[in-house]
């Protein structure tokens, strides 16, 4: 019994995370079939374009909300990070086609000179093409095959984080109150996984200090 426990955990486990990546998919899909029906609006494309950028940016939030929600709240959905990072590589990578293909027609001097004459361009194309490598190997063979060199490679999320901040943030003209709160949520989690570390080196150096006093004094 203990055994088919164990086995139907794993399987839910597994399933739960699949229903991640559908549920995850879902709102690209509906937006794709409004714009398709002519329901976005006047200016579809462009509609389409923001709305995949701003999943992303959600996306990108939850990944890196893991870790946080853990060591704060004892919420431990470490399973689910590497279905959340990739969720969202896939809206940036869709933001980038609709941006590249419906808006540029893959016009390539056109988005070169958007990318030198708009900043937020180059900090997004930026942020994509970091992206990438840690998309290719979020994967079981990867970490193995890199050992160290993998965490140190993903360590990349937060000059990715700060990239995405950027972007969005300059997207628009005008920053509303969910831009400001999207980006203060990002400034927030990696200035705490930047600090992470630092709290876990002290606390075990107190650990040593405590051991070596307990030693002392007996």
């Amino acid at each position: 019994m203990p055994g088919f426990s164990l086995s139907l955990a794993k399987r839910w486990q597994s399933a739960s995370v699949w229903a991640l990546y559908a549920i995850g998919l879902l709102p690209a899909a509906w937006t794709f079939y409004l714009g398709a029906t002519d329901q976005l609006g006047a200016d579809p494309v462009k509609t389409f374009e923001l709305f995949l950028g701003l999943w992303a940016i959600r996306f990108l939030i939850l990944t890196l909300a893991v870790s946080p929600a853990r060591d704060l709240f004892g919420w431990n959905y470490l399973r689910y990070r590497r279905a959340l990072g990739l969720l969202c590589f896939y809206y940036v990578a869709m933001h980038l086609t609709v941006y590249m293909v419906l808006d540029q027609a893959l016009d390539l001097s056109a988005v070169l000179n958007d990318v030198l004459k708009r900043p937020f361009i180059m900090f997004g194309m930026a942020g994509f093409v970091m992206l990438v490598p840690l998309a290719v190997t979020s994967n079981n063979l990867s970490i193995r095959r890199l050992g160290p060199n993998w965490v140190r490679l993903h360590r990349l999320v937060y000059v990715i984080a700060a990239a995405g901040a950027v972007h969005f943030a300059l997207s628009t003209k005008v920053i509303d109150l969910e831009q400001y709160v999207y980006v203060t949520v990002i400034i927030l989690l990696i200035l705490y996984r930047s600090w992470r570390p630092i709290a876990r080196s002290r606390k075990r150096g107190q650990g040593r200090q405590r051991t070596r006093a307990a030693a002392t004094a007996s």
